[in-house]
């Protein structure tokens, strides 16, 4: 018996959320619904210059396993903070919800990472990332026997750019594979993408049994602008693909077929933050329920539709009750 569903690994951070317009983008030159890697020195300049804003722990593996948690699903976190006050702020409100968080903060080096979301009047979240402590994540934090003990372990593109932190994938990847469990990886920003194209190719194909990706992720890793083209792509290089479209819906896709679902229309729309995290939380919790992918991507897409109706990453309400209150 495996003693977690899934296993999240990835960036630990609080996320600051402040509601903006438009103009206020272009007065940064931030480029809409982006996310870009900024200095301590830049992050603390943005944040003195804010309003009023919305202080939660985010994270898009942590936000993914959070959903998952509040599904009843049990789950684990690996993530690096800084033992301060943004680092108790992430411990404690991963372990309230029930996840599993055992690796040990940096005592020494950078604070532990923030993530400034503005979002615009059309939901759309633009992000400015501090990745603080997280560049800290080495092959030292990967507990061997938590990912033996996990049957799926889901990994964000975003924890790719330091190089010990590609040196913990890597290692989480052999153990997992070792021991005959699944390996996922959602490619989280089309700048990272574009950023280690080649590597995540690789990755992809070599060591990854099920992909998650928007539309215009899975477009850069493909290099292609035909989304039909590059799902077949993907078919031919893992077991499960999930690709979303926003308010498409999503398409899925397994090694017998390609399938579109519906989206579900939200009237109350307030911020799109953590609707890719939460959509992987509902299609993985189908996988785990043995769903044919179909399911899987349509409860994938309720999911999503929830925590897009108010501001931050994590669930506001039981996902549980609601997935059975609307399933039922």
């Amino acid at each position: 018996m495996k003693s977690f569903d899934v296993l999240g690994i990835g960036n630990a951070i609080v996320d600051i959320l402040i509601q903006v317009d438009d103009e206020f983008l272009k007065s940064k030159n931030l480029v809409k619904g982006s996310m870009q890697l900024v200095s301590a020195d830049d992050a603390a300049i943005l944040y003195a210059g804010l309003g009023q804003c919305i202080e939660c722990s985010g994270g898009s593996a942590a936000n993914t396993v959070a959903g998952l948690a509040s599904m009843g699903a049990s789950t684990s976190f690996i993530g690096k903070v800084h033992d301060d006050q943004l680092g108790q702020v992430f411990t404690h409100d991963i372990n309230t919800i029930g996840t599993s968080f055992t690796t040990p903060p940096s005592i020494n080096g950078p604070a532990t990472a923030h993530c400034i979301v503005f979002v615009t009047p059309d939901a759309e979240r633009t992000m400015c990332t501090y990745l603080g402590a997280c560049v800290n994540l080495t092959e030292e934090d990967i507990d061997e026997k938590i990912v033996r003990s996990s049957k799926i372990s889901y990994l964000e593109g975003y924890l790719w750019d330091p190089e010990p932190a590609k040196a913990a994938f890597r290692k989480a990847i052999h153990i997992a594979h070792d021991e005959g469990n699944k390996v996922a990886l959602s490619l989280s920003d089309p700048f990272c993408v574009e950023r280690h194209h080649e590597e995540f190719l690789k990755l992809v194909k070599d060591g990854v049994d099920i992909l998650f990706a928007n539309q215009d992720e899975i477009k850069m890793l493909y290099g292609s602008d035909n989304l039909q083209d590059t799902a077949r792509l993907a078919q031919q290089d893992c077991d499960i693909v999930a690709i979303t479209c926003g308010a498409g819906g999503c398409i899925v896709i397994n090694k017998d077929e390609i399938t579109s679902i519906q989206g579900i229309n939200v009237t109350n729309l307030i911020d799109t933050t953590g609707a890719g995290d939460l959509f992987a939380a509902g299609f993985l919790y189908g996988l785990l329920s043995k769903k044919p992918i179909s399911e899987c991507g349509a409860l994938g897409n309720l999911v999503a539709s929830e925590i897009i109706t108010h501001l931050g990453a994590r669930p506001a309400i039981n996902l549980k009750d609601f997935v059975k209150k609307i399933v039922n």
